[in-house]
């Protein structure tokens, strides 16, 4: 699909929004895959720190941490990459 769409923007002048493709995200798709990724990561996280801790709210508490500090190291790591013009 990565191929396709770099042969496809390659082959077209004209930029296309994602509402012209097809095979493209709606943005809000993109956010509610990102939300339930980020609470599937957390909760991967508070049963970690549950086994090793054995302590339920020691393990809530590096979640709930851990939530936040994620999302904002992932800003700043896309912030960077917006920044670097390799593979465009």
């Amino acid at each position: 699909m990565i191929a396709d769409q770099l042969i496809a923007n390659n082959n077209s002048t004209v930029s296309k929004s994602y509402k012209a493709d097809s095979r493209s995200e709606n943005p809000k798709r993109s956010i509610v895959k990102s939300i339930s990724w980020r609470f599937i990561g957390t909760l991967d996280t508070i049963i970690i720190s549950w086994l090793v801790t054995g302590t339920l709210s020691v393990a809530f508490s590096i979640g709930l941490v851990e939530l936040f500090t994620k999302m904002l190291l992932y800003f700043f790591h896309e912030r960077i990459w917006d920044r670097i013009n390799w593979g465009r």
